[in-house]
């Protein structure tokens, strides 16, 4: 029985893979709505004219008089909140809601929800694998992959979600059995009035929540709980009471839980620091449902890493290549430089640059000067990036990719590194991030 009540009248605003799946969601339960685009030629709009062609949809500018005709907004992603006839259907008393909020009304099995400013996909993807090994019928997705709304099924034993600020500033009371924000940085920026409304619209994933895992070693991760609220924790130091951590012995470095070691950690296909805390975070998600340790550990033995997130592509003359464009922000490529900088021991020469979305470059210039022999600058920002990197490794700038990586491979010494890991979005030069790491990935393939 859906939680949804089917006599009230709702608009779907936004036409792209959430808002469809809004649409086949409130179809298939006989719900009078409309959909509105501010786009003229939405992303699924051929879709929708041939499988629903009765549904009213109204395409540009939004109407405020339209909206108000519904009782309830299903607000894409994509839109913020901020928008003006948004804010004028809201002060007039229509609620404003979005795919994950009805998601979670309709849920019958318990949620894993993961959200931060990186490494969600990977900690994701982990915890789904890692709870299809231990046998059970799991469904993966939301901001990644699969719509949320397109997952339910009374199958379903668990749900494993990534979360994104966006859906989660749309969802009242998420009421997962475990949820967590892995790290807090600055990021989208162009849509937050700064990192305390970030980080707010991220812990809405707390609400309703039976357990929480934080991020020892980020205290912006940390929820104001509840006293009696069950809390794990990770962390790269020594863990301790419900704590998961690295634990050193005779020269060998452990995954470990408490005080007991789990495995050691060369037998992680994925390398870097970042990859051991996403290792961490995605181990006690896991503990937190209920996963046996066994499973676990074998879904990270045969983890390879996610494409496009510190993915190695080849080496050449002995210089490895790796593709991080999924590091849209300064927090994903601080992540991707410390972890991969202080596991190798030759230099990183960086290729960074795009849209930087508003945010502040100046904290990766000590992990460059740290790790980096040089940085090569593409992109619309490559200047900002340049000004706040001042005189911490020599920089090159160029027009383009294939000219990025032509001066990374003069620049590079055997036993260096040649990361992509852009800390700006795609949008100036190339259609997505995966766009870009498809490129670069090609073109470093076809280096002779």
């Amino acid at each position: 029985m859906s939680l949804i009540a089917s006599d009230h009248f709702r608009i779907v605003v936004g036409l792209g893979k959430s808002g469809m799946s809004l649409v086949r969601f409130l179809a298939q339960r006989g719900v009078s709505f409309a959909v509105a685009d501010t786009r003229e030629n939405p992303p699924e709009m051929a879709t929708l004219r041939r499988d629903y062609p009765h549904v009213e949809v109204r395409c540009g500018e939004l109407d405020v008089e339209f909206l108000c005709r519904a009782d309830e907004l299903y607000v894409s992603p994509g839109l913020a909140l901020a928008t003006p006839a948004l804010q004028a259907a809201a002060a007039r008393g229509v609620k404003l809601s979005g795919d994950i909020e009805l998601f979670a009304r309709n849920a019958k099995a318990p949620i894993v929800a993961i959200s931060g400013s990186n490494a969600k996909s990977t900690v994701t993807t982990l915890v789904g694998e890692m709870a299809a090994a231990a046998g059970k019928r799991v469904a993966v997705g939301g901001n990644l992959g699969t719509p949320a709304l397109d997952l339910l099924s009374d199958d379903i034993e668990l749900y494993v979600m990534e979360l994104s600020s966006f859906q989660l500033e749309t969802t009242d009371q998420l009421g997962a059995e475990v949820a967590t924000v892995l790290n807090v940085s600055e990021d989208h920026m162009d849509r937050y009035s700064g990192l305390p409304a970030y980080h707010l619209a991220k812990h809405r994933i707390f609400r309703g929540a039976r357990q929480v895992v934080v991020n020892r070693q980020d205290a912006l991760t940390r929820p104001l709980m509840s006293e009696g609220l069950p809390c794990w924790t990770f962390g790269l130091g020594v863990p301790d009471f419900k704590a998961f951590g690295l634990r050193e012995e005779n020269g060998e470095k452990y995954l470990a839980f408490e005080f007991q070691n789990l495995m050691p950690v060369r037998e992680l296909k994925v390398r870097g620091a970042h990859n051991q805390a996403n290792a961490l975070a995605a181990l006690a998600l896991g503990h937190a449902v209920g996963l046996p340790f066994d499973a676990m550990l074998s879904s990270l033995r045969s983890f390879t890493g996610l494409e496009h997130r510190c993915q190695w592509v080849r080496e050449l003359d002995g210089v490895s290549y790796y593709n991080d464009s999924k590091a849209t922000n300064v927090g994903a490529a601080l992540a991707a430089i410390e972890g991969l900088g202080a596991d190798m021991d030759g230099k990183l020469v960086l290729i960074a640059g795009g849209d930087g979305k508003g945010a502040d470059f100046s904290g990766l210039r000590d992990s460059v000067a740290r790790y980096c022999r040089a940085v090569v600058l593409i992109g619309r920002d490559a200047g900002l990036i340049a000004d706040a990197l001042g005189d911490a490794v020599p920089q090159v700038r160029v027009g383009s990719l294939d000219e990025a990586i032509a001066r990374s491979r003069s620049l590079a010494h055997s036993g260096d590194a040649v990361l992509l890991s852009p800390a700006c979005a795609s949008f100036d030069m190339f259609k997505n991030y995966e766009e870009r790491g498809h490129l670069f990935a090609r073109a470093v393939e076809a280096l002779t």
